[in-house]
């Protein structure tokens, strides 16, 4: 396995991690591999962005709604054909190349921050 760059903690302040509730979510169906847009409530500081994200091994549209994430909001947008995401959800490779989410393990303010 290829050594990691160690990050320097000033680096590491720089990702702006927060927590959002998935407000809605349907099939991108424009995408090439199968995969879910969202939209997430982040709160009054930051407000509701798009994302959309390759789990739909392990979800569905319904099953998101309502679910809280981490996402890293300071990326700079990027197009996904015809959707523009604004924020990059994150989550967990399995063995079988599918994702799961990450997500606090208990209810958090939306827009709280990874600290």
């Amino acid at each position: 396995m290829e050594k990691l760059n160690d990050l320097s903690w000033n680096e590491f302040e720089r990702v702006d991690l927060r927590v959002g509730t998935i407000i809605s979510a349907e099939i991108f169906e424009e995408a090439i591999k199968p995969a879910i847009k969202m939209k997430i409530d982040f709160g009054a500081e930051i407000g509701i962005k798009k994302s959309s994200a390759q789990i739909t091994d392990h979800y569905n549209s319904e099953s998101l709604v309502g679910k809280q994430i981490s996402a890293v909001v300071n990326f700079p947008k990027k197009q996904i054909g015809p959707f523009m995401s604004e924020c990059l959800v994150t989550g967990f490779t399995q063995h079988d190349g599918s994702i799961i989410l990450a997500v606090p393990d208990k209810n958090a303010i939306n827009g709280s921050r990874l600290a």
